[in-house]
């Protein structure tokens, strides 16, 4: 915690950056949470949608919190009434003139990113920060959206944004050092835990996390029991089950983000590999099923709170394990290594620089288990056994079933 709220490298003598006006792009869900976040930081916040009616909307999402926390007792009248105040709902984008940071939060969608940032850019303070919140899309690819790409730089919340700590900053290839400090400076401001890292697609949270559901959803095809496939998540201290998770995430968004992620792929000449969580959505979505927005995925949902799997999956699915012949460790340690292996891959790739990144970015952002001490933390365990190599190797092959080489 200590490396990553740390300098980083940044001169003594550097003045910090003080964000004082901020405008939000997008009043959907990310949008109206970041601009709560800021606007509790003390920060004038331009919340702006395509009407009024939507941005206002958002705002309403402050309201909420503001509201519940003067039930609770966690603030008064007078500062509920400032920070409401702090946000502007907008479908004006006149209405951003001088803000000095940007930070867009609509739909992923590298056209429609590159329609908003032209559309507010001849508003905003010379030197404004230009921030993306987007999860997966590459940052250099979206900078060539903006007049000023040295200016651009990722920044990637989670939700619920108010509770979630971690900021993930991302450097595309044409990020200034100056723009990573006030983006630093930014997640000080708002009281958020930053991680860095370089550009790619899926940067370093959303490609492990990734890893974790494609594994557990994927063994429902394997025909493992239903129940099993989600109880080993949280034996190993996931916050969350497996199912229950993908479901949260959107099924929808899921495909679309590994239809684009393959489209990408084969375009530069490579070869996008396949999964069997692959087939299991696209059941559920045949079945109409998209998850929790949807009001229906891997669990039945009724006025948005779960009831219970969905008795459908044992037909989609049928159950062919024997769970006396598979210990449930073995399918714990499935999860925690497949994420373990993608993130030694991000440090050999360069997307990760440091293990404190890691594995706070993999505590914090997406629910690593914190007893392990984060993902690359839980690798150098192993190798620190005796014969901890060659064991985890032994273990990582014999727990995916084969599918993973030699990254321990």
């Amino acid at each position: 915690m200590q490396e990553v709220s740390g300098a980083r490298g940044r001169p003594e003598d550097a003045e910090p950056n003080v964000a004082n006006r901020v405008v939000v792009l997008g009043a959907g869900m990310m949008g109206a949470a970041i601009a709560y976040v800021c606007a509790k930081a003390g920060i004038e916040v331009v919340l702006k949608d395509v009407s009024l009616e939507a941005a206002e909307r958002g705002k309403s999402y402050s309201k909420s919190l503001v509201d519940k926390a003067l039930e609770r007792g966690r603030t008064n009248q007078e500062k509920a009434d400032a920070l409401l105040a702090r946000i502007t709902a907008t479908d004006d984008p006149a209405a951003a003139a001088g803000a000095d940071l940007v930070i867009e939060a609509v739909f992923e969608d590298p056209a429609v990113k590159a329609e908003v940032f032209a559309e507010i850019e001849p508003h905003l303070a010379e030197d404004a920060l230009l921030g993306s919140n987007t999860s997966t899309l590459p940052i250099t690819g979206l900078a060539e959206g903006v007049t000023r790409p040295a200016d651009f730089i990722g920044l990637h919340f989670f939700s619920p944004v108010d509770k979630m700590p971690l900021l993930e900053i991302i450097k595309g290839e044409a990020t200034s050092e100056e723009t990573l400090w006030r983006a630093l400076d930014l997640a000080k401001q708002i009281s958020k835990t930053p991680i860095v890292v370089n550009d790619s697609r899926g940067f370093f949270t959303s490609r492990v996390i990734g890893t974790f559901i494609n594994e557990g959803v994927g063994m429902l095809l394997e025909g493992i029991r239903r129940r099993r496939s989600s109880r080993p998540s949280s034996q190993a201290g996931y916050p969350a089950p497996v199912l229950q998770l993908s479901d949260e995430l959107n099924l929808n968004l899921a495909r679309k983000i590994r239809d684009a992620t393959k489209t990408a792929i084969e375009a530069e000449g490579g070869t996008f590999e396949d999964r069997a969580s692959f087939a299991v959505v696209d059941k559920l979505l045949e079945q109409g099923r998209g998850g929790k927005l949807a009001g229906a995925g891997y669990y039945d949902y009724e006025d948005g709170k779960r009831t219970g799997l969905w008795k459908g999956l044992a037909e989609l699915f049928p159950v062919m394990d024997d769970p006396a012949s598979i210990a449930l460790v073995d399918l714990e340690e499935r999860m925690l290594f497949i994420e373990s292996i993608e993130a030694v891959k991000c440090l050999d790739e360069g997307v990760i620089e440091t293990a404190a990144d890691a594995n706070i970015g993999s505590i914090l952002g997406i629910g690593f288990p914190g007893w392990t001490g984060g993902v690359l933390q839980l690798h150098r365990r192993l190798r620190a056994r005796r014969r901890g190599r060659a064991r985890g190797v032994r273990r990582a092959r014999t727990r995916a079933r084969g599918r993973i080489r030699t990254a321990l």
